[in-house]
């Protein structure tokens, strides 16, 4: 019945994380990450093969484009200015302005068909986030059952755009480097076959050597996401834990987890920026080298008959349209490329399966709500802990450490105790929300960690301090938990915690709210009002009342326990301590349990509490 706690913590041994020890070969999850993200996308570009044909008919224009640029400036020297005939030159180099005049409606009929490929991808990426955050939250996430999907808002925001314009760049820039290419390949023939002798050499190395670096660079774009998420992840749980962490005196080993986070960020930035320069020196290899080769061979290929024009238009061609379509392409899929293939092997992952149709209640399992009596002497306690240990991290100070409690059915208990003690923690491990490092936790005899998440809802309700209230009317949101109550019970919720100014000054029961238009308090009575109406038997009150003025806390915590049902809460004030049952007093080191007399000679902390209480109160 008493709670109880060690005195004595020893310091347990680090063993090393699954992330310290070498991985396993990648190269089979490689391959079906490569299959599948294939296999989405080839899927999505069969569906709309209209589109590609629409495409493709633009892009054979801005071939005709690129083929026009070269030749016509080739033209316009051999058989113009280095003739004497300015007048035919001119006329050469008039036709390459039209042809590049007329690249402005290519362009624009190019981006007219670009949308009908990315928003359909956008969608499709959208719909599958949305559906395997629902499946994770509904249960059917993995072994662990239910929970919260972490990723779920980058998913939904972040990575679906990063998808999109990913899969927008590498459309454009794959389409205009194969058609530019083609236009500049077929105006080199044209002029001399000598030119695919020096060209093409160290274009082809070129583009096998960025090639062969894709894999690793995705590797390295895939280890760089992978760590940023850390990072986020890191500072999200020492946000969240921070009171915590500061009261347990676990800022170093939370430091070294989060300096152990940034460290791999920066390394992986690092294994990036490597890969990058390797693009770098393959766009030099193919698009600059041609170049240079063209101005050494050049009296070699004089000698072969070729032209001086014949020289300028080849190296029109490789100036002004190999060479900037290479770079746009090695750029973008060295970058956009890499990025669209990690962000599409996590948004493709199967989807968690659609979870099973929770079995209706069973009233032998779920016993009913019995009217408060006190101790009632039955078998299975509303709240039992047995030896539950809980700690922010592996060496962090434990929170909770050897607690035992026994709360029986029909009871009120009040949890006190300094700031950054514990209570919160105490009352998220008795609701199932936070998984104990130790012990057992059981509600009506269930045990909390075999308990489906989908059922826990109906065994307890914890109303935290910073209360949520919805956009709707004010009926919907005291049904929240308990969506099928008539308007009797209702009105009932309303006369016990005297809600009746509060509904005539929002307009209504009917009338819907606005969240930001209502106080604190306004909205901690209503969430109060709502756990009045759950059906749940046990009722968790984190704080739920640090808002409310006095007389208003009474209210709604004599209507609460007046409910059939056990009441919890974290008490902030002396009167609300004085009306429990029993008192659990927390301070770190030993958990006392009792009732205001009782804890007054047994528990010098308590002693202090009271005494700070009443100092406030004078």
């Amino acid at each position: 019945m008493s709670p109880a706690a060690s005195p004595g913590r020893a310091k347990e041994p680090i063993t090393p994380k699954a992330t310290d020890r070498p991985a396993p070969s990648a190269a089979p999850a490689e391959t079906d990450s490569a299959r599948r993200v294939t296999a989405f996308l080839r899927s999505l570009l069969l569906r709309r093969t209209g589109v590609l044909v629409k495409l493709a008919a633009w892009s054979a224009a801005e071939s005709a484009q690129t083929f026009l640029g070269g030749y016509c400036v080739a033209r316009a020297l051999d058989d113009g200015f280095l003739r004497g005939a300015p007048s035919t030159g001119l006329l050469w180099l008039a036709g390459a302005a039209v042809a590049i005049l007329l690249g402005a409606p290519v362009v624009r009929g190019v981006f007219a068909q670009l949308p009908h490929l990315t928003e359909p991808l956008r969608d499709q990426l959208v719909q599958g986030s949305v559906v395997r955050a629902l499946r994770t939250a509904t249960g059917g996430g993995g072994s662990g059952g239910g929970g919260t999907d972490a990723t779920a808002v980058s998913r939904l925001t972040s990575q679906t755009e990063i998808a999109r314009d990913s899969f927008a760049g590498l459309v454009l820039a794959t389409r205009s480097f194969v058609f530019v290419a083609v236009g500049a390949l077929v105006g080199l023939l044209s002029l001399a076959p000598q030119f695919l002798l020096v060209v093409l050499p160290p274009l082809v190395l070129g583009l096998a050597l960025f090639t062969a670096s894709l894999r690793p660079m995705a590797r390295a774009q895939h280890r760089y996401l992978d760590a940023d998420e850390a990072v986020g992840r890191r500072a999200g749980i020492t946000r969240t834990a921070l009171r915590d962490t500061v009261a347990c005196g676990a800022q170093e080993a939370t430091g070294a987890q989060n300096r152990r986070a940034v460290e791999e960020a920066a390394a992986a930035q690092r294994a990036l920026a490597r890969w990058a320069s390797v693009r770098t020196f393959s766009v030099a290899t193919a698009g600059q080298l041609p170049v240079l080769l063209l101005l050494a061979t050049a009296p070699w290929l004089l000698r072969q008959g070729v032209t001086a024009g014949a020289v300028v238009g080849a190296l029109t061609y490789v100036l002004q349209s190999l060479l900037p379509a290479l770079h746009t392409l090695m750029t973008v899929l060295g970058a956009a490329g890499a990025r669209l293939f990690v962000v599409l092997d996590r948004l493709t992952q199967p989807l968690p399966p659609v979870p099973a149709p929770s079995p209706a209640p069973d009233p032998a399992a779920v016993p009913p709500r019995p009217r408060r009596t006190g101790r009632t002497g039955r078998a299975a306690a509303a709240l039992e802990l047995r030896h539950v240990r809980a700690a922010y991290g592996p060496g962090a100070r434990p929170v909770l450490d050897a607690l035992e409690l026994t709360v029986e059915q029909g009871e009120h208990i009040a949890v006190v105790g300094p700031s950054g003690i514990g209570k919160s923690t105490l009352l998220q491990v008795a609701a199932g929300m936070l998984t104990p490092d130790r012990g057992d936790v059981r509600l009506f005899g269930r045990d909390v960690a075999a308990c489906p998440p989908s059922e826990l809802p109906a065994l307890r309700v914890l109303i935290p301090q910073e209360a949520y209230v919805f956009t709707g009317t004010l009926r919907d949101n005291l049904r929240y938990l308990r969506p099928d109550a008539d308007r009797a019970a209702v009105d009932r919720t309303v006369d016990a915690l005297a809600l009746a100014p509060l509904v005539d000054r929002v307009g209504g029961l009917d009338r819907t709210l606005t969240p930001d238009a209502l106080s604190l308090g306004e909205r901690q009575r209503i969430a109060l009002g709502r756990a009045h109406l759950a059906p749940a038997p046990l009722l968790l009150l984190d704080e739920a009342t640090c808002h409310l003025d006095p007389v208003a806390e009474a209210t709604a915590e004599r209507a609460l326990s007046a409910r059939p049902g056990t009441l919890v809460v974290v008490a902030h004030r002396l009167s609300s301590a004085l009306r429990a049952d029993r008192i659990l007093v927390l301070d770190g080191t030993l958990a006392r349990y009792g009732t205001h007399d009782e804890l007054l000679a047994r528990s010098a902390l308590y002693r202090d509490l009271v005494g700070h209480w009443s100092r406030v109160r004078a």
